[in-house]
């Protein structure tokens, strides 16, 4: 089950065709969709929580907690909506699209990609564009 919650004013389009989507993802990855919170955010409460659970101090638009137990993907996975806005419009992309990429870059993480060496970002980046493709709205 995917749910979506908010901190902020923001409201999500098309959570059920993100919800598809995002299951889609899962089961093509090997995995079960489990229970996924998306929590969308501001940069300070996402600031907030890097601070205390990762003990950065830093901006980022998203922070995972993994709580995947053998094949079942669930997790709660906070987004600032700030950040993401901001990404989109320095790297010349739809805000939407960019939402889509840090939503699945949430999920691919569960699913056991990590992102720390260049090998690793080039990996997980090739992931993402490859299910973004597979985006039917």
């Amino acid at each position: 089950m995917i749910s979506y919650f908010s901190e902020i004013n923001y409201e999500l389009k098309n959570p059920e065709n993100l919800t598809t989507w995002i299951e889609e993802s899962i089961l093509k990855e090997g995995f079960v969709p489990g229970e996924i919170n998306y929590i969308f955010c501001d940069d300070e409460c996402l600031l907030q929580k890097n601070i205390k659970y990762l003990s950065h101090n830093t901006l980022t638009d998203i922070i995972s907690f993994d709580y995947t137990e053998n094949n079942i993907i669930s997790g709660d996975i906070f987004i600032s909506i700030e950040r993401v806005k901001e990404n989109a419009q320095d790297l010349g992309h739809l805000f939407e699209d960019e939402l889509c990429r840090v939503m699945i870059h949430g999920v691919l993480h569960y699913c056991g990609y990590k992102d720390k060496t260049e090998k690793e970002q080039t990996e997980m980046t090739a992931k993402e564009d490859y299910y973004l493709s597979l985006r039917t709205f």
